[in-house]
C-alpha cells in the first residue's frame, strides 16, 4: 500500500472521541518511525558518502522537492548553519516553485520537471556537490526531475521516498524508502511521510557532520555563538574538552574568536595560530589534533 491508499484501520476516524483519534494518529506516528529504523545501515551508508564528498572544497549540500518534503529538506539545511557551522554559500535549495512556495502554493509547480532542470543549472551543480531529494510518492515530477540533473552534472544524489518501487528510489545513487505505508487522513504526506523523512533527515544530516568532525563527544563544537545561551554552551564545552575552569575557557574563546574547537587547543597551550593550523592539518577534526597534540607532547 501506498500513501495514497485509503487503510480501513482508520475508517469512522471523524466520529471517534477525541482519545480515539489522537491515539490512531500517534500509532501512524509510530508506524512511521519505525521505517525509518528499518532501513538505518541504508542511512549510514549514504552519510559517508556524503561526508566524504563534501570534504572536497566548496562541494555543495543540496535539498530538492516540492511541498512538505521541499519544507522538510530546508529546514535540514539552514539548521546545519547554526547548529554546525556548515557554511551558507554552500546550501542550495531546489523548491518547486522558489522559496516562496514554502509558505504558499504555487499550482502545477510540484509537475514542472523542466523548471527543476533549469533551476540545477542555475545552481551549476558539479561532482564536488551532493543533492538529497524527497518526495512522498517518489515520482513527483519536479524532484525527479533535479535528482536526475543533478545525478548527470555528477553530484551525489540521496533519494528518500515513502512508496515501494517509486521512480526516485532507482534515479537516485542512495535511494531509501520510507515505508510508513498509508496516512490515517488519506493522501495527507505531512502525517506519517513527513514524520520519517523529517526523522531520517536528521539522522543523514547530523551523521554527516560527525564524519565531518562537526561534533565532538556529542557536543557541536562547530557551532555559531549567536546569543548569550549559546555563549554560555560555548564556554561549557571549552571547560569539559580542554579540563579547564571557565576564566580560562573564556580566555582561549577570547583568542580565539568564539571557535570552540580552536580554543579547545588554546586552552591546551597552543598558540592561537598553530591551533588552527593544527585543526587545518586534521580536516578540522578536533578529536584527530588532540590525539596528535598528545603524540608531540610525549
Amino acid at each position: 500500500m501506498d500513501t495514497e491508499s485509503f487503510d480501513p484501520r482508520y475508517r469512522g476516524l471523524d466520529a471517534r472521541d477525541d482519545a480515539e483519534v489522537l491515539a490512531a494518529l500517534l500509532s501512524a506516528q509510530g508506524d512511521a518511525l519505525a521505517s525509518v529504523g528499518a532501513v538505518a545501515p541504508a542511512i549510514a551508508a549514504a552519510a559517508r558518502a556524503i561526508a566524504t564528498r563534501l570534504r572536497r572544497a566548496n562541494g555543495r549540500l543540496v535539498y530538492a522537492g516540492a511541498g512538505t518534503s521541499a519544507r522538510l529538506g530546508v529546514q535540514d539545511g539552514v539548521e546545519l548553519v547554526p547548529t554546525f557551522g556548515w557554511p551558507r554559500e554552500r546550501l542550495g535549495f531546489l523548491v518547486a516553485g522558489g522559496m516562496a512556495a514554502l509558505t504558499v502554493a504555487v499550482e502545477g509547480a510540484e509537475d514542472d520537471g523542466a523548471a527543476a532542470a533549469r533551476d540545477a543549472r542555475t545552481l551549476d551543480l558539479g561532482p564536488a556537490d551532493v543533492t538529497v531529494a524527497l518526495s512522498a510518492s517518489g515520482r513527483t515530477r519536479y524532484t525527479l526531475a533535479a535528482c536526475r540533473a543533478a545525478r548527470a552534472a555528477g553530484a551525489l544524489t540521496i533519494g528518500l521516498a515513502n512508496n515501494p518501487g517509486a521512480p526516485l528510489l532507482a534515479a537516485a545513487e542512495h535511494g531509501i524508502l520510507l515505508d510508513s505505508g498509508p496516512e490515517p487522513v488519506a493522501g495527507s504526506t505531512r502525517m506519517g511521510a513527513g514524520t520519517a523523512q523529517k526523522v531520517a533527515l536528521n539522522l543523514l544530516s547530523t551523521l554527516a557532520m560527525t564524519r565531518l568532525g562537526r561534533v565532538y563527544d556529542g557536543m557541536m563544537v562547530d557551532m555559531m555563538a549567536t546569543n548569550a545561551k549559546l555563549e554560555e554552551r560555548a564556554l561549557r564545552m571549552v571547560a569539559a574538552i580542554a579540563g579547564v575552569d571557565e576564566t580560562a575557557a573564556a580566555a582561549a574563546l577570547a583568542a580565539a574568536g568564539g571557535h570552540v574547537k580552536t580554543a579547545a587547543l588554546v586552552a591546551h597551550g597552543l598558540p592561537t595560530d598553530a591551533a588552527r593550523l593544527l585543526l587545518d592539518d586534521n580536516d578540522g577534526d578536533l578529536r584527530a589534533a588532540l590525539a596528535r597534540l598528545s603524540q608531540r607532547e610525549r
